[in-house]
C-alpha cells in the first residue's frame, strides 16, 4: 500500500519536472530564434544603441575599442541581451503557464493583468532609460571635462553601462507591481505605506546614493 502511495506521489512530481524543462527549452529555442535572426542586424543596432552617447560627442570623439575582439564580441552580447529582453512576454507566459493549474480562479484573475502590466512596465522602463536618461546622463558627461581632454569610450564599457541602465530601470519601474503584490499578500498596507512614505523616499535617495558609484564607475563607462 504504501510503495503504491509512494509511486503515486512520485509520479506527478516526475511529470510536472518534465513540464518545466519542456518550457525552459521552448524559452531557449525562443531566445535562440531571436538572436540568430537579430545577428545580421547586430552593427546597425549598435550603432541604434549607441546614437545617445555618438550624438553628443565633441568634433574629433568617437568611439572606441581598446580589445582586439571588442568590435565581434560588442554587437554579440548586445544581440543576446535584445533576444533575451523580446522574449520576455513569451518567457513570462511559460512561467505563469507552468504555475497557473495550481492557482484558484480569483487568483487567476489578478495573475493576468499583473503579468500584462509586468511586461509593459519594464519595456516602458527601458525605453524611458533610452530616450530620456541616457541623453541626460551623457549630455552632462560629455559637457563638464576639461576642454583639451578627448571623449574616447570604449564600445564594450559602453554596453556594459547602457545594459546595466536598462535592466535597472525596467526593474524599478515594476515597484507599483511589487507595491501591489506585497499589500495583497498582506505583508503591508496602504495606510502602512502611507505613514512611512518620507521614510521610503529617503531609503530610495540612500540607494541610489550607494549605487550611482557602482553603475558609473569607470570600468563600466
Amino acid at each position: 500500500m504504501s510503495q503504491n502511495t509512494t509511486a503515486t506521489t512520485q509520479t506527478p512530481l516526475v511529470a510536472h519536472l518534465i513540464e518545466l524543462r519542456n518550457r525552459l527549452l521552448k524559452i531557449v529555442v525562443v531566445i535562440l530564434v531571436l538572436f540568430l535572426g537579430l545577428y545580421v542586424f547586430a552593427n546597425d543596432l549598435y550603432l541604434m544603441v549607441s546614437e545617445p552617447l555618438r550624438l553628443l560627442l565633441p568634433e574629433g570623439s568617437s568611439l572606441i575599442a581598446t580589445e582586439v575582439a571588442s568590435p565581434f564580441l560588442a554587437p554579440l552580447k548586445l544581440t543576446f541581451a535584445i533576444a533575451v529582453l523580446l522574449s520576455v512576454p513569451f518567457t513570462l507566459y511559460q512561467v505563469w503557464a507552468f504555475i497557473a493549474p495550481a492557482l484558484y480562479k480569483n487568483e487567476k484573475q489578478i495573475a493576468i493583468p499583473l503579468l500584462i502590466s509586468s511586461i509593459f512596465l519594464f519595456y516602458s522602463g527601458v525605453v524611458f532609460a533610452y530616450y530620456v536618461v541616457l541623453p541626460l546622463i551623457f549630455g552632462f558627461f560629455t559637457s563638464v571635462g576639461p576642454s583639451e581632454v578627448t571623449v574616447m569610450t570604449d564600445i564594450n564599457h559602453y554596453l556594459n553601462f547602457v545594459l546595466k541602465l536598462f535592466f535597472a530601470f525596467g526593474a524599478t519601474f515594476e515597484i507599483p507591481v511589487a507595491t501591489y503584490l506585497l499589500i495583497k499578500a498582506g505583508v503591508t498596507t496602504v495606510k502602512s505605506l502611507s505613514a512611512k512614505r518620507p521614510y521610503i523616499i529617503l531609503g530610495c535617495f540612500v540607494m541610489g546614493m550607494l549605487l550611482t558609484p557602482l553603475i558609473f564607475s569607470r570600468k563600466h563607462y
